[in-house]
């Protein structure tokens, strides 16, 4: 039997955008906003309880960033408000771009 041969990696693929952001969960509105230090708040209506919030985290990461939400995972942080979020197949730049429209 023959060993399984991996996938040839590409080149051109984006990186991995690895975002960190800090929750504020039980906001009025879904939104992303650049906070004073450079970093991103996300600010979401649901509670933080039962992992509520952190299912709105990737649910809104996956239709703002335009991926599937298996793309999106939690690094660290799930029962923090600060957390390190990677997303596959786009690249830091172009995550940010797409999450902050306009800044406060």
């Amino acid at each position: 039997m023959q060993p399984k041969k991996s996938r040839p990696q590409n080149k051109d693929a984006p990186a991995n955008a690895m975002l960190s952001v800090r929750i504020q969960p039980r906001a009025s509105k879904n939104e992303a906003v650049r906070l004073a230090e450079g970093g991103i708040k996300i600010r979401l209506t649901a509670p933080p309880v039962d992992g509520a919030a952190n299912e709105a985290l990737v649910k809104f990461l996956a239709d703002q960033c335009a991926v599937a939400k298996s793309r999106i995972e939690i690094i660290s942080g799930l029962t923090s408000r600060d957390k390190i979020v990677r997303i596959s197949g786009i690249s830091r730049a172009e995550a940010e771009s797409l999450l902050l429209t306009r800044d406060e």
